[in-house]
């Protein structure tokens, strides 16, 4: 729920690794709930402990309020009896030992991040195939021997740390790094000397950082920290105490919005964002840091969004101001307001500008045509030189993704990322000039691509706005309504799903599955007009297209709902749990991870308002009813029948607080009046942002996988 700062910021490939599930048939085991021999018995009792409040004139009760304790004996003991719940149901499925056995084969695999050129030295992740961990590594020269910066292995016992790259000096002798606890969001910032492999002095204590980096010269850090009063941004003068810290920007700024800044590749300029929430930047401000300048507005208009970047003396802005799809603009940085902006690189009408960053000495732009990525290059003028394209490669089929990742103004070379939805992601180097590429590592997972076919379809929503959604599946499949199919989705915050890399659908797909992702509204797959269409008062459209999703698979006889799960996380566990108590006749299977569910309360905890911009807030009379109207928590019907649930959370989530996880399956296990169970997966050193090592995401992933087999493999 954030925006990239810079094109050059990792996302692991290791990540995507990690969420591999397996490649087995569904066929090589009995189908059927009754031929599992599965018996399923009364969830444990949750003790109902009503708090009614009066919201607007509205008389709301809570039976679950004491489960928001996360620390009391009373939450913890409940915990243990949810889980051991769990395992009593999911530990009679048969198969799961040789499932386990070809999930280890398929998750520990060898993974690689995109690397990060700084002064001559490359910079990435990787993980070994028996290692639980990334190890951070440095290499002198683009082939030169990689040398190992950071290992968090002997940083505990348990493998519960885990390292990240945060940020890299220009001259490459000074790299930051993040280590998280048990999946939490909040870290401590460690900074090592490159040359030496030792750890600097200087620490960040842990705290929840949302970007950072490093002068130039190596001599100081600007960086941002969430408070409970909001965003503040500091600099940290390298060998001097943080309480000497100084304020840079983000004085005054309110717990729902973000203001986040960092300096430019050059050092001579500070670039602070203001954020609505993490729905994208409503505002752009500049300092010349060379000539210890004042703070001056780029944009500050209130409704448009833009980001901005330095490179060779110009400010470049990307912002859908008066451009709805987005457009790239440019101004001299000593006169960066909109009034002097000039146009680079006109709107596209028929795409969306996702990305842009100065690479090489030129501006390279990342597209959206219809959720398929096409990245174009330009020179300074704006003129079209040319496309970066990969789909002659392999065999890829045309639908594919091309990731941002890292590159500078100053050097000629890119590395990019391509993949689709069931070919594993190559990191390619690529050559602005020569307008040629290599590869400069690929992700060796064991899947048959080959044997699959990935395609776009178009449906209906209960409105008849068009909804695209991404269709993988056996070329071999006999379409015969039986078929177990899989559902994903978000529709929030203006995040686009395109067709990347999944591991988890392609192994689904290869067990004789279907595999489906919709792009609702509410993300940015069409631009602004497309995202602001499923928030606030509209979030019910979300919803809506989900739903006509799962009905029109089971119209064109793809599937039927028996054999029909749907599965989301974080925002998108909110969708599947909205779904999941306003169709429950709809879905045979429901997996529903870190999610938020009580929409009344969510702003109350942790970070959550910051997304008050998405949602709304019940402190507001007009948003309480539209939010009241959906909130999955408050919508739980006595008596219904409600499909097979598996919620899944855990106490590093330090982001979407797992009382919503508690309090829900609490009150569907009192509530369903069905026999399909409802369980809770409650993870004691896992959250939002991982943590698990390699041996636990087998564990998880086993457990995930059985579950779906089992009830979508049932008979009619």
């Amino acid at each position: 729920m954030t925006f990239p700062k810079k094109i050059e910021r990792p996302a692991l490939a290791a990540a995507v690794a990690a969420a591999c599930l397996i490649a087995v048939c569904f066929g090589c085991s009995t189908t059927g709930q009754g031929a599992l021999d599965v018996i399923v018995g009364p969830p444990p009792p949750s003790a109902v402990e009503p708090v009614t409040d009066t919201i607007h004139g509205v008389k709301i009760t809570d039976p679950y309020r004491w489960l928001e304790d996360q620390e009391s004996p009373a939450t913890r003991e409940w915990i243990e009896r949810q889980n051991a719940y769990t395992d009593s149901i999911v530990g009679q499925i048969p198969g799961r030992a040789e499932l386990r056995a070809v999930v280890e084969k398929l998750v520990k695999t060898d993974a690689v991040s995109v690397p990060i050129e700084r002064g001559g030295r490359y910079f990435y992740s990787r993980k070994g195939a028996e290692q639980p961990l990334s190890v951070i590594y440095v290499r002198k020269g683009l082939r030169g021997a990689e040398r190992v910066l950071v290992d968090p292995h002997p940083m505990s016992d348990d493998h519960s740390v885990n390292a990240n790259i945060e940020a890299i000096s220009k001259d490459g002798r000074v790299l930051a790094y993040a280590l998280r606890q048990g999946g939490q969001d909040e870290s401590q910032i460690r900074f090592v000397d490159v040359a030496s492999g030792a750890d600097l002095p200087d620490r960040l204590p842990s705290a929840l950082y949302f970007g950072l980096s490093i002068a130039p010269d190596g001599g100081g850090v600007y960086y941002h920290l969430f408070t409970p009063e909001g965003s503040r941004n500091y600099y940290h003068e390298m060998g001097t105490d943080t309480s000497a810290d100084t304020l840079v920007f983000g004085a005054g700024c309110p717990p729902e919005k973000m203001a986040i800044a960092s300096v430019s590749d050059d050092g001579r300029w500070l670039i602070g964002h203001v954020m609505e929430g993490t729905s994208g930047p409503i505002a752009v401000h500049l300092r010349d840091l060379a000539n210890n300048g004042p703070w001056k507005t780029v944009i500050d208009d209130g409704r448009s969004r833009s980001m901005a970047d330095v490179a060779g003396g110009r400010l470049y802005i990307q912002t859908d101001l008066d451009a709805p799809r987005g457009r790239v603009m440019y101004a001299d940085a000593n006169n960066p307001e909109s009034r002097n902006w000039r146009e680079l690189i006109p709107e596209d009408r028929s795409a969306v500008l996702e990305w842009s960053a100065p690479l090489g000495g030129k501006i390279v732009a990342g597209y959206l045509e219809d959720v398929q990525t096409v990245a174009r290059v330009h020179d300074l003028e704006g003129g079209l030189i040319g496309e970066i394209a990969f789909d002659s490669i392999g065999v890829f089929d045309s639908i594919g993704s091309i990731s941002a990742g890292s590159g500078s103004f100053e050097s000629g070379e890119a590395f990019f990322t391509f993949s689709s939805l069931h070919v594993p992601p190559t990191i390619y180097r690529y050559d602005l000039e020569s307008n040629e590429k290599e590869v400069w590592a690929a992700i060796d997972i064991p899947v048959d691509s080959e044997s699959m076919t990935v395609k776009q379809v178009f449906y209906s929503s209960k409105d008849g706005t068009r909804v695209p959604m991404f269709v993988l599946h056996r070329k071999d499949l006999v379409w015969d309504h039986r078929n177990p199919t899989l559902i994903t989705g978000y529709g929030g915050f203006g995040m686009s799903l395109t067709p990347d890399f999944s591991a988890f659908g392609a192994a689904w797909v290869e067990m004789g599955g279907v595999f489906c992702v919709a792009n609702l509204r509410g993300g940015g797959e069409y631009g602004d007009e497309w995202h602001r269409a499923g928030m606030l008062e509209n979030k019910q459209n979300v919803f809506d297209d989900f739903i006509a999703a799962a009905e029109w698979l089971v119209a064109e006889g793809y599937t039927a709902p028996p054999h029909l799960g749907i599965m989301g996380g974080s925002n998108g566990g909110l969708l599947v749990g909205a779904c999941l108590v306003q169709r429950p006749d709809l879905f045979g299977a429901v997996v529903c991870t870190y999610p938020l569910l009580d929409m009344v309360r969510y702003h109350k905890f942790l970070v959550g308002q910051l997304w008050i911009s998405d949602y709304g807030t019940c402190d507001d009379p007009a948003q309480f009813a539209y939010i009241h109207a959906y909130s999955p928590y408050h919508h739980v019907a006595e008596g219904a029948a409600y499909p097979a649930t598996l919620f899944i959370t855990g106490d590093g989530d330090t982001r979407v607080a797992p009382l919503h996880a508690r309090k829900m399956a609490a009150l569907v296990q009192a509530r369903n009046g069905g026999g399909a169970p409802i369980m809770l997966r409650y993870h004691i050193k896992a959250g939002h942002s991982g943590g698990m090592t390699t041996d636990a995401q087998v564990d998880e992933l086993v457990e995930i996988l059985s579950f779906l087999k089992w009830r979508l493999t049932a008979g009619d």
